[in-house]
């Protein structure tokens, strides 16, 4: 990457403890926010995108899941080709597209942790160690959309490291709005590009993942299954220790990627797992939902939406109007049940996953 690319260092005294679920924009943004959003709108401005993305056509479905539906059709028209995917341990082939091929304008700036004396600890004898470039999604599904990509030139595929999601969760927490999202799509689960990335954005609507309800598997290391349609693990963090949140949801998607489980993964700002709270309040902490599901490679895509890590969430991006105008909750939950584990299958990996990482401590 460019020399020259500005660095975002940051501590945990630039954590926003708390944000408001409330209605409406955010009425601040922080330093964070404030990079991304301004980064992204000039690079919006220079034409940078494969088009302009302006307020997308939005309906909330009724039901209890309160699906968020949004028209782009540009997107599922001008994204890129998704590469041949074969395998969810497929190695990283630096012949087919990757994040150091982009155009260097594309980069919006180099994040990292940095130790609170100094700004320049993210940069050790000229190399950079433990940061993530944030980089534009050329075909954004929402404002603000961008690509987390750690050390870009060490050229990992597309599988978890703590260090990815470490930084995706830090990353919620620098955000003051509540409606910065981050992502993961496994191979064999809509992931486009075999170079490890995970997607951030901003969506001004509350999704119901950010509340729902849960059962505890082991609660002492803050360990949940979000319960509901569709069932997800659920680790929960309010930012004393995103390191050790992050190796815990590595060690759950590494037994995954072993026995060759896709799967999709979203982090936001969410209440705690034993709260009452609803859709209004405050949100504390950060919940990270793990959904295994059924691997596609080289499937047919859906007319409607493709299946993947915001749809799970439970926000849409409809390609076509048809479906945007006429789909209901029923719907939405008829596609999605195709690609997600039934309960029985999901209770038996449960039980394999919490007994090897925690059997200690299972409930």
């Amino acid at each position: 990457m460019d020399s020259t690319t500005p660095l975002f260092a940051y501590t945990e005294q630039d954590f926003v403890c708390e944000v408001d679920r409330a209605s409406g924009e955010p009425t601040t943004h922080s330093k964070f926010d404030l990079a991304l959003r301004s980064g992204w709108k000039e690079a919006m401005s220079r034409g940078l995108f494969r088009y302009h993305l302006g307020e997308l056509e939005t309906r909330v479905l009724s039901g209890e899941a309160g699906y968020i539906a949004q028209l782009n059709i540009q997107r599922g028209i001008e994204r890129r080709k998704p590469q041949e995917i074969l395998s969810i341990r497929q190695k990283f082939d630096p012949k087919q597209f990757n994040f150091n091929k982009i155009n260097p304008e594309e980069v919006l700036f180099e994040i990292c942790r940095a130790d609170p004396r100094s700004a320049e600890s993210c940069h050790q004898n000229g190399a950079t160690t433990g940061s993530c470039m944030v980089i534009i999604n050329v075909s954004p599904l929402e404002f603000g959309h961008s690509l987390l990509v750690p050390e870009p030139a060490r050229c990992y595929p597309q599988i978890l490291i703590p260090l990815a999601v470490q930084v995706g969760i830090e990353s919620v927490f620098l955000s003051a709005d509540p409606g910065y999202r981050v992502g993961f799509n496994s191979l064999g689960a809509f992931a486009s590009v075999n170079h490890l990335h995970l997607h951030g954005y901003y969506l001004n609507h509350t999704l119901r993942v950010e509340w729902a309800p849960t059962e505890p598997l082991v609660p002492e290391k803050c360990v949940y299954r979000l319960t509901g349609f569709p069932s997800a693990f659920m680790l929960y963090t309010e930012g004393q220790d995103p390191a050790g949140t992050a190796a815990a949801v590595c060690r759950l998607t590494d037994i995954l990627v072993d026995r060759n489980i896709a799967h999709n993964v979203f982090m936001c700002r969410g209440c705690p797992p034993s709260s009452e709270a609803g859709p209004s309040g405050l949100r504390r902490g950060v919940r990270v939902c793990i959904w295994p599901r059924v691997s596609c490679f080289g499937s047919k895509e859906e007319s409607a939406f493709n299946v993947a890590l915001c749809e799970l969430a439970g926000h849409l991006p409809f390609k076509n109007r048809e479906d945007f105008n006429n789909i209901d909750e029923d719907g939405v939950k008829a596609i999605v049940q195709r690609y997600v584990l039934n309960d029985q299958h999901f209770t038996d990996l449960q039980q394999v996953v919490v007994g090897q990482l925690w059997g200690g401590l299972a409930k």
